[in-house]
């Protein structure tokens, strides 16, 4: 009974974290629209500006499109996970069965991504602490200040790490034959080269 509790917490968890890498995955979907006006807007001000002989863009606007395009990314990795949508180019994982494939990502998920994670939260962290201890600027006239762009990375590493425990806790369910209904390795992903 115990065993069976242990399972619905880790399920609840993995549920749970699922639905947050959806919802920054849709965070991250949405911000392509403003960056798209954005840099299309930044276009037409400079070489309007060059046609008439006056600077119609500034360093603020520039900065806000390539901070839009970062959150795009760091919004992105967990949903990325999530829906194993990452570029995968192996001929040979694509046809070993679904356990294997299993124990196979759970390793990996060991030894490369939960590291990888951990370590990049655990950099990004004191980066971030100093550049709000410093009130760190754009070192661009009217640029915009750096520590809250930078606070999005320790929380896109955060949402990976949370991310990694999920696909963990669904991998090892398959692994060990839990009845729970575990959705992995069934999704079709456009991107996926196998």
């Amino acid at each position: 009974m115990q065993h069976s509790l242990h399972w619905k917490l880790l399920f609840a968890y993995q549920r749970k974290a699922d639905l947050i890498s959806e919802k920054t995955g849709e965070l991250a979907k949405w911000a392509v629209i403003p960056t798209l006006v954005l840099g299309v807007g930044n276009v037409i001000l400079r070489y309007t500006g060059q046609i008439i002989g006056v600077r119609l863009t500034n360093n603020g606007l520039i900065e806000a499109q390539w901070y839009l395009y970062s959150l795009i990314f760091l919004f992105g990795f967990a949903y990325v996970l999530k829906n194993q949508i990452n570029v995968r180019v192996d001929f040979w994982f694509a046809h070993q069965p679904k356990k294997k494939r299993a124990l196979i990502d759970f390793i990996g998920h060991h030894v490369g991504l939960l590291p990888f994670a951990i370590l990049g939260l655990w950099l990004s962290i004191p980066q971030v602490v100093t550049s709000w201890q410093l009130n760190e600027q754009s070192p661009d006239p009217s640029g915009l200040p750096r520590a809250p762009i930078k606070t999005m990375i320790p929380v896109a590493f955060a949402l990976l790490l949370m991310q990694t425990a999920a696909e963990l806790v669904k991998l090892w369910a398959i692994v060990r034959d839990h009845p729970e209904d575990i959705e992995y390795g069934e999704v079709e992903a456009p991107l996926r080269l196998e």
